[in-house]
């Protein structure tokens, strides 16, 4: 098991076979040389670690999704935005690579088809994606930078936590829930990011504007980090929910809108969630004569679910 999450581990890194033709000087190898340390905190985060040794949980699942979601949304606005600025039009291939659409089937399986209504950007998310709008609209050449950070990711250890997911929530063989993972129009991955990387490197870019590129870059693997650290907290609280052998809610509803599940993921010592509590009174049968002081907490907590 250490051994294949290892080799799973070194398939995560963008790199390929050494091209020949590049420079040191080239903006593809300047993100690469650049982007190594941050690449490594990031495969090294609680979540990614866990994610491939397949201890995923599909609500864990289904709330990255929800992250990926606003996140491609972001930088793929941003994108047509700037597909004719020549900062970027080189590398703009929504055919190839926008993942908006994909993502709405994923979560369209997971939610079902009112799945706008049950999902909601958290708190990291919105940095990221208020930083991709920034780019966009007042630093269009350090779109790159996001763009390279994500796809070319995507393209490479991506498909390796599309096989462990897969995998670990026994989804359909179909790909239901992984189209996020799936790129159609690419039949051959190495070839496209061989493509995409001589695009980035005809860039007409000065050293500063590549320095800062990169420097963009290392941004956004801490914004992902950040993602990452979000959830890996949301995960805690699902594990030690379901340790004390209570259910974390009854399965309606968005888990994170509870205000008492919000409050103990911000750390603070609140009272546990009436659902819960209800739960656990009406299975101790010295107390089922008190249930119906839990009316009104009930009553309380249905009346906020249907909000």
């Amino acid at each position: 098991m250490e051994s294949t999450e290892r080799g799973e581990r070194e398939m995560l890194r963008y790199e390929e076979t050494e091209d020949d033709n590049v420079s040191p000087t080239d903006l593809s190898e300047l993100l690469k040389e650049g982007t190594k340390e941050s690449h490594d905190r990031a495969e090294n985060t609680q979540f990614v670690k866990d994610f491939l040794k397949g201890r995923i949980k599909e609500e864990l699942f289904k709330l990255a999704t929800v992250a990926l979601y606003f996140t491609y949304s972001a930088l793929e606005e941003e994108m047509d935005r700037n597909e004719d600025n020549p900062v970027f039009a080189p590398l703009y291939f929504p055919l190839e690579l926008h993942r908006k659409e994909a993502l709405i089937k994923d979560l369209q399986y997971f939610y079902g088809e009112d799945w706008k209504e049950k999902i909601q950007c958290s708190e990291a998310t919105q940095q990221y994606v208020d930083r991709i709008h920034h780019v966009g609209q007042n630093e269009p050449e350090l779109l790159v930078a996001h763009a390279y950070t994500r796809y070319m990711g995507d393209l490479s250890g991506g498909q390796v936590l599309k096989k462990v997911a897969q995998r670990a929530l026994k989804l359909p063989s179909t790909e239901e829930g992984i189209q996020f993972y799936v790129f159609g129009n690419i039949s051959n991955a190495q070839q496209f990011k061989q493509l995409y990387r001589a695009r980035m490197n005809a860039l007409d870019l000065d050293k500063n504007t590549k320095e800062r590129i990169v420097e963009e870059a290392n941004r956004a693997f801490r914004f992902n980090m950040q993602v990452f650290d979000e959830l890996d907290k949301i995960g805690k609280s699902l594990a030690e929910a379901h340790d004390g052998g209570l259910p974390v809610h009854d399965g309606k509803g968005d888990l994170r809108k509870c205000p008492y599940y919000a409050d103990k993921l911000a750390g603070n010592a609140g009272p546990s969630c009436p659902y819960q509590g209800t739960v656990a009174l009406a299975k101790q049968p010295l107390v089922q004569l008190m249930l119906a002081t839990c009316v009104v907490v009930l009553a309380g907590a249905a009346a906020w679910y249907m909000m």
